[in-house]
């Protein structure tokens, strides 16, 4: 007979939870549903669940440490099975409420019953644009999803008639099947679990108690949304079976990208061109903006002041004139980025200007240029050793 501290893969001196730890891989590993009825699976699972009935249980793991399997023998557990747990007491006691509807324990063993069942919540994908994520907007949306068949009440039986009892399942809606020393329960195969036969199906629902409907709902979309944002709308998802409530749906919003505005946080980003006269000699420039206000023209539009001598890259932070936050009274900022712009298509006469005006021009109008032809010629003289 095997070692149990081999059959789990374990230590001697492993803790309770490497124990629990490796007996949930080991036993959904080898557990017979997921092998096909194999019969050298079925042959390990038994292993497996020998093994931790003995070594999780204090006194037994003792007794089997110091005599071995000869310690065991007659404990209610090892000795080829008699007396050894129910394989639901151990499945209850290590997969808990995740495993319990396929075991038959926990929390499952309230909810496989053929009573009230809570509807599937929804999913529908939104797209909106920046100026609705800005201000918040009503939208309305078509959503496909499952209602209360309102031909038969939900019963799913042709009017004037009811559902029969399953004469499988005696109504349960489950059926267990032994196999050994242990049994495994499930759906009853004939009723599907509801533990009712219809015999006369309702015609509009075909007897599955629900119809698919598109429904027209109206959504608000609150200010300060982003991507990824998601809205919540309780008891509007697919209708529950058996008189159980409806699901939730679940709105994720998409913020379509903006042909001016780039999104930062609650900051806005927006580059706008500077025509160099402006650039030289200093002015006022319009920047597009997503709210009115005093320093607004209504129109969308507010009015940048552009300092002497602004180079391209400089940023005017305009503040509070960015996203609204979600969840406070907070505001971002618009960061207007100045990009100065060089004038095209001279005429004969601008061209012999800009010819003047570069003469006329030094060092100190060219800072930056200075500086750089000064590193060039560094660079240059190093490189040729001149």
């Amino acid at each position: 007979m095997r070692d149990y501290y081999d059959i789990l893969g374990v230590q001697r001196g492993c803790d309770d939870a490497g124990l629990k730890s490796a007996f949930r891989k080991m036993a959904m590993q080898h557990h017979p549903d997921r092998n096909g009825g194999c019969e050298d699976a079925s042959a390990r699972f038994k292993e497996v669940n020998e093994a931790y009935s003995v070594l999780s249980d204090p006194q037994k793991r003792a007794a089997y440490d110091r005599f071995g399997h000869a310690g065991v023998n007659g404990m209610n557990g090892g000795g080829g099975g008699q007396g050894f747990h129910d394989v639901h007491d151990i499945f209850n006691e290590v997969f808990g409420d995740a495993f319990g509807e396929m075991f038959g324990g926990g929390r499952g063993r309230q909810q496989r019953n053929n009573g009230p069942a809570r509807g599937a919540d929804l999913r529908y994908d939104l797209e909106i644009s920046l100026e609705q994520a800005y201000a918040g907007a009503d939208v309305e949306i078509k959503v496909p999803s499952s209602i209360t068949c309102e031909v038969c009440d939900g019963s799913g039986a042709k009017p004037g008639t009811s559902p029969t009892v399953c004469g499988s399942c005696g109504g349960a809606g489950r059926v267990r099947a032994t196999q050994g020393f242990f049994s495994i329960e499930r759906a009853c195969p004939r009723c599907g679990g509801s533990g009712k036969m219809i015999m006369d199906p309702c015609k509009n629902c075909h007897g599955a108690g629900q119809v698919r409907k598109e429904r027209v709902l109206s959504v608000r979309i609150p200010a300060g949304v982003d991507d990824g944002s998601r809205i919540r709308l309780a008891g509007e998802g697919d209708a529950g079976q058996r008189g159980g409530p409806r699901g939730d749906l679940y709105i994720f919003l998409s913020v379509t990208p903006h042909e001016l505005f780039e999104r930062d946080g609650l900051d806005l980003l927006c580059t706008v061109p500077v025509p160099m006269a402006t650039a030289v000699l200093g002015g006022d420039i319009e920047a597009p903006c997503l709210m009115g206000g005093e320093k607004c023209d209504g129109q969308c539009r507010l009015m940048v002041k552009v300092p002497e001598g602004v180079q391209t890259g400089k940023t005017v932070r305009l503040k509070g004139r960015g996203m609204p936050s979600l969840r406070s009274r907070e505001r971002g900022d618009l960061v207007v980025e100045l990009f100065v712009e060089t004038p095209t298509q001279l005429s004969a006469r601008q061209k012999e200007i800009m010819r003047e005006f570069a003469d006329l021009t030094g060092e100190a109008q060219h800072p930056k240029s200075a500086n750089f032809v000064g590193k060039a010629k560094r660079f240059w003289s190093n490189v040729t050793g001149a």
